[in-house]
């Protein structure tokens, strides 16, 4: 039997109120998590800054810039006003999820008043300080409950209501519960964890792994190196991870492995892709330009690596990118490099 995305996508139905829920961020992936909860929560407001943006999406009753091709449910509310998109979700009555970039994850937790809910959905480091989400909330705003919704998801397939699974984190049980009320359907799957500070971990250095395959798959190393490349970077970013506190379970579960072999094998991953024009001798201002949006790797892999030195954490395919992103390396001496290093135990600290 062969079956269409329109088989598999879920219905454009609401059926229960559900809790209020609010999405900051009007970019690919905030939209699309906001058209997923729409389909079966009648209670959905998606917030952006920009108001001529907001008429935009209204009028075309899609976001035409990131996901022409996914029609918003009729019960997904459009605003602009920031005040009055968070206003249903105050008092413990519903959740905010903010759908920015790492970039703006502190001013908008700062935004926040303190009788709301939040989880964020951006992977990565805060440029210049290196903290991850959660340590960011923790030096702005400690008293607020808020964690974290991650897992391996491109936005355009949450958009077209195609299987998905995610994992909300949070130190508050009732917080990740409230995400799994608010987005769990017949199209996602969300399941909770008590290890935010994991989930994070995966969700930032998967990123810098998805350039180095994506290097490795341009090179035309073959599927063994692939392999070998996925399997040691998921060694990597359970060290970093444990050196910061997490659990090693975490790490075989949506937010490392699941994360992890999506970005780093999937055609729509942004890093991939770089990692795939890298191996082409293209500059990366190039890469970049041409892009159009976002590869949070890019970014990230400094930070990943000057944070393991700092921890004392092996981590050579991570360095091996940094080299190669900052014009030390080219490619096939990063891979030369990696390939001559002295052997280890499989189960050791490298």
């Amino acid at each position: 039997m062969n079956l269409t995305v329109q088989d598999l996508a879920a219905p454009d139905t609401p059926s229960t109120p559900g809790p209020s829920l609010t999405v900051l961020g009007a970019g690919a992936w905030g939209t699309a998590l906001a058209i997923s909860a729409a389909r079966h929560n009648t209670a959905v407001r998606l917030w952006a800054r920009d108001a001529a943006q907001v008429a935009e999406m209204q009028a075309a009753r899609c976001n035409t810039r990131y996901l022409p091709e996914a029609p918003f449910p009729d019960a997904l509310q459009l605003e602009a006003d920031f005040d009055a998109a968070i206003a249903p979700c105050r008092g413990g009555r519903g959740l905010v999820i903010i759908g920015t970039p790492m970039a703006a994850l502190g001013s908008m937790l700062q935004r926040l008043p303190d009788d709301v809910s939040a989880l964020w959905l951006c992977k990565g480091f805060e440029k210049g300080t290196g903290l991850l989400g959660h340590e960011v909330a923790q030096s702005l705003r400690p008293g607020l409950r808020c964690g974290v919704l991650s897992g391996p998801s491109f936005a355009r397939e949450v958009a077209l209501g195609l299987p998905t699974a995610l994992v909300a984190a949070a130190a508050d049980a009732t917080l990740a519960e409230q995400a799994v009320s608010a987005f769990h359907s017949d199209s996602l799957r969300v399941y909770t964890s008590a290890d935010p500070v994991g989930v994070e971990v995966g969700g930032a250095v998967k990123n810098v792994l998805a350039i180095a395959t994506g290097i490795a798959d341009g090179m035309e190393l073959g599927l063994n190196a692939r392999a070998a490349l996925i399997t040691r970077g998921l060694a990597e970013m359970t060290r970093l991870g444990l050196a910061l506190g997490a659990r090693a379970d975490t790490f075989m579960g949506l937010s490392g492995l699941g994360d992890l072999v999506l970005t780093a094998t999937g055609s729509l991953s942004r890093n991939r892709t770089v990692g795939l024009q890298l191996a082409t001798g293209k500059p990366l201002a190039q890469i970049l330009s041409e892009l159009g949006h976002v590869a949070e790797g890019v970014y990230s892999a400094a930070t990943v690596w000057q944070r393991a030195q700092a921890l004392g954490v092996a981590m050579p395919i991570t360095e091996a990118v940094v080299a190669v992103l900052e014009g030390r390396q080219t490619p096939r001496e990063a891979v030369g490099a990696l390939m001559r290093r002295e052997a280890k135990a499989e189960g050791g600290h490298a």
